[in-house]
């Protein structure tokens, strides 16, 4: 029978891989241009979100078992006053930053949530660190989605129920009957063992 810290542990792997997945759809909608654009002075463009998002992961994941969540080496002001290189360069970043997010969880425990790791020498256990992390990332996504659905207007291509369509998803919902599952299953593939 599955424990619950190990059902927290699963299910929490597949938040953050929905997330990742909501902002990698969002980012192949873009044009560079729309990477780069910001509402205003006071906004962050996407690329500059994905560049902050970048800085956090690898300063909250790397050695995170061992190392405060945040590195001596990060430069969070930097991560916000970047300008846009090029798609490839936003790319780069956004799976080099998960890479090392899921290096953590693909290998974590469940009997190692209740474990305290450091934020700013501040304590969590790291099934706390990992609520922290998912809230954040979550929050800057959203950003990233809705910065995408301003840019593309009539164009957006919807990454959930389109509009119009959700009598006919939640009738096919209920036509297939209860079961146990997870919301995300349908839209993030099992890793291979290949991977």
């Amino acid at each position: 029978m599955e424990t619950l810290a190990q059902n927290y542990l699963d299910s929490t792997r597949k938040q953050f891989a929905y997330y990742r997945l909501l902002g990698t759809k969002t980012l192949a909608q873009l044009s560079d241009e729309q990477l780069a654009a910001a509402p205003n002075d006071a906004s962050n463009s996407i690329a500059r979100i994905v560049d902050h998002l970048y800085g956090n992961m690898r300063s909250r994941f790397t050695d995170f078992w061992t190392a405060d969540g945040e590195k001596a080496w990060r430069d969070r002001e930097a991560e916000f006053d970047t300008a846009f290189v090029d798609r490839t360069t936003v790319e780069q970043k956004w799976e080099a930053g998960w890479a090392i997010v899921f290096g953590v969880l693909d290998k974590m425990q469940a009997e190692q949530l209740s474990t305290i790791v450091y934020i700013r020498q501040q304590g969590h256990t790291a099934l706390e660190a990992l609520n922290r992390q998912l809230a954040h990332y979550a929050y800057h996504i959203g950003q990233m989605v809705f910065l995408g659905k301003q840019l593309q207007g009539d164009d957006w291509q919807s990454l959930s129920i389109p509009k119009g369509q959700s009598a006919a998803f939640n009738a096919a919902k209920h036509a297939a009957g209860k079961g146990r599952g997870h919301y995300t299953d349908e839209f993030i593939a099992p890793p291979s063992d290949d991977a």
